[in-house]
């Protein structure tokens, strides 16, 4: 599976209180999340995101509280990857877990600049910026992440293999 957008980019640290800020929480609605993500560090964000964009940050994205809101908050926002140097490790859980690819590529993170056009290749890892040409590798997921991404998350996942929906 492929994906290609144009790159929102951030720092390091990023957590999920800005990515979601606490102050939103009273629903857990994706549709009512997105309106609200990433407005503390990038208010113009749900304004100029369109389906299929692709996120870009340095280290240690999604740290700070474990809530599966900011992933969802992203997918919802029509965020079709985030590519990171690291991530925080309950968040790069959750994000499997709702069904929001992710990758890990420093070296992405440093050549990849905002408003970039970028193509990611989930099977091999590939991430090619269209608009320098530069290649750039991250490690694929294994084949049964792969179908839990695809199935849009654990839950969907799981109510497939079990045959109760």
């Amino acid at each position: 599976m492929k994906v290609q957008g144009k790159i929102f980019k951030y720092n390091d640290n990023v957590d999920t209180d800005v990515i979601i800020p606490a102050r939103h929480l009273t629903s857990a609605d994706p549709e009512v999340l997105k309106l609200h993500c990433m407005e503390d560090i990038d208010p113009d964000f749900v304004n100029q995101v369109k389906a299929g964009d692709i996120m870009v940050a340095g280290k240690n994205f999604g740290c700070g509280s474990s809530r599966e809101h900011a992933p969802i908050a992203i997918k919802a926002s029509g965020i079709s990857l985030v590519i990171a140097s690291d991530f925080a490790r309950i968040f790069y859980r959750n994000a499997i877990n709702v069904g929001l690819p992710i990758m890990e590529c420093p070296e992405a993170y440093e050549g990849i600049m905002p408003g970039d056009e970028v193509e990611a290749d989930f099977d091999t890892g590939t991430i090619t910026d269209k608009t320098t040409g530069k290649v750039y590798k991250a490690t694929p997921f294994p084949e049964f992440i792969k179908k839990i991404i695809d199935a849009g998350g654990l839950v969907t996942y799981t109510q497939q293999k079990t045959g109760d929906n």
